[in-house]
């Protein structure tokens, strides 16, 4: 497979396949001859189907000659996420357990869902930390997964694997969810464009427990090279599933938005939500990049949230919101017969312990008071949204991190000084979480060879809005030369 169809889009594959330039056959036999050759180096995908890839792909192709009916990413390669993320039959490890290394969930995700229907190939599933309960992805059964710009850094997480492997041309978008920044984290660290859609945007269908996508607000989206990658897969995975109670029933179709200008916008800047220590050299590179939306006819105003909270009290309160879900789905595990905390514990990192353990001791008030928290962060951004059409800070704090030895990857423990949670306390994503506004890292520039992210955050249900922006900003800075880098690296 060359570079140049290793980097096409999954625009352009689909409506090359359309065309009949391209077989869907010889996609994917280039996508897996492609995936054997550097996924060793990368160590994205930790399970592939490549059997069944092939049929669907046989499958697409008659589908092409026979005159049927197609779907927008007809014959497209993707692959899903092994954390919360399922397909009968395939292995579900939740992140790289490893007393689940042969366990499955007789159950689609929606991602892998609704990009079947709209005719796109699974191949395989891609490497995330354990429960994913960290922005570095890393664990003891698959090790961690290895950034393409640099294989001795991390890719960011939860959705490491996922942007490890569309970054490096494996394939041309991949699954990623979001629960505190792991659609964002990963793009950022790995120079993609990652984009997490208003909460009710893109059904939530888990079982048993229907409301289980609110604390914090959880979300799946994709990983793309190019916004309007992103804007084709938030059209195939939005719209309404009475299966969530929240899902929002609005037929709106995002591709458009992409073509949209944004003279005369009002855009606020935050470079730390006036808690976060960031890395200078970040700092200075997201600086750079915010400029664009002025020389795209907006206003940028640097603005103050005057949040009440330090950041290390709002990534503890993320930690314990989301314990409550972590420990029902070890529960559940329990009933079946697989008692992870009392005969594995040992698969499990000791900051997890740690924090559930935590989990366990939460009485009601304790969950009361941090939803009071949790309300403050949102009135906060609100405010600031309310005079501006967008927010926009750095994605993270700091650049990315030298893979551990030991399958227990962190991030950083103090940033400019200053004292972080190694788990997450670095990632400026996670209270978007709390507040469930649209939002996406852009590549914002790098620093030493190694990508910048920069966020925009929009109002609620402003996916255009953001979408737009995203786009503005890609053919005032595109960032599509930095995968040659990518594309050339050794692979050892």
């Amino acid at each position: 497979m060359s570079d140049d169809l290793a980097y096409a889009t999954a625009t352009e594959l689909a409506a090359r396949i359309r065309r009949r330039d391209l077989s869907p056959v010889e996609v994917i036999d280039a996508v897996i001859a492609r995936i054997e050759a550097r996924n060793p180096s990368l160590n994205a995908l930790v399970f592939t189907a490549f059997d069944e890839a092939r049929e669907q792909a046989r499958e697409a192709e008659r589908a092409v000659t026979s005159g049927a009916a197609l779907g927008p990413l007809h014959g497209v390669p993707t692959a899903i996420k092994d954390l919360f993320d399922f397909k009968p039959g395939w292995p579900a490890t939740f992140g790289g357990i490893r007393a689940l290394k042969n366990f499955s969930v007789p159950a689609h995700c929606t991602y892998a869902e609704r990009m079947e229907a709209a005719g796109a190939v699974l191949v395989g599933k891609t490497n995330s930390p354990v429960m994913g309960f960290r922005g570095t992805c890393d664990n003891y059964l698959f090790g961690p997964s290895r950034n393409p710009f640099d294989t001795t850094k991390n890719t960011g997480g939860s959705s490491g694997g996922s942007a490890a492997a569309v970054a490096d041309g494996l394939l041309p978008l991949a699954e990623g969810t979001d629960g505190g920044g792991s659609i964002r984290i990963p793009a950022s660290w790995c120079g993609l464009y990652g984009y997490k859609a208003s909460f009710g945007r893109v059904p939530y269908t888990g079982r048993p427990n229907a409301f289980g996508s609110i604390n914090p607000f959880l979300f799946e989206g994709a990983l793309t090279r190019t916004v309007d990658d992103a804007a084709l897969a938030l059209d195939v995975l939005a719209g309404y599933d009475d299966r969530d109670p929240f899902a929002l029933d609005d037929p709106a179709s995002f591709a458009g938005a992409t073509r949209r200008s944004i003279r005369g916008w009002r855009i606020a800047y935050s470079p730390d939500f006036g808690i976060h220590p960031v890395d200078r050299r970040v700092t200075a590179a997201v600086e750079r990049a915010v400029r664009a939306f002025e020389d795209a006819g907006a206003t940028v105003e640097q603005v103050d949230l005057a949040f009440d909270h330090d950041q290390r009290e709002l990534s503890d309160l993320w930690c314990r919101l989301i314990m409550p879900l972590n420990i029902e789905g070890l529960e559940g595990l329990t009933a079946q017969g697989i008692d992870l905390l009392g005969d594995h514990r040992d698969d499990f990192p000791p900051e997890y312990l740690r924090w559930i353990d935590e989990g366990y001791r939460l009485s009601a008030l304790d969950v009361l008071r941090d939803q009071r928290m949790r309300t403050h962060v949102y009135d906060r951004i609100q405010q600031v949204l309310r005079s501006h059409e967008l927010l926009v800070t750095p994605t993270l704090a700091a650049l990315p991190v030298d893979n551990a030895e030991d399958g227990n990857t962190v991030g950083p423990r103090t940033i400019e000084g200053v004292d972080v949670d190694p788990l997450i306390g670095w990632c400026l994503t996670y209270v978007v979480n709390f507040t469930g506004h649209p939002a996406a890292s852009v590549p914002a520039g790098d620093v030493d060879g190694l990508p910048v992210g920069m966020q925009l955050v929009g109002r609620r249900y402003g996916d255009a809005d953001v979408l737009a922006a995203s786009a503005v900003y890609e053919r005032l800075r595109p960032w599509q030369d930095a995968y040659a880098r990518c594309a050339g690296r050794p692979l050892t």
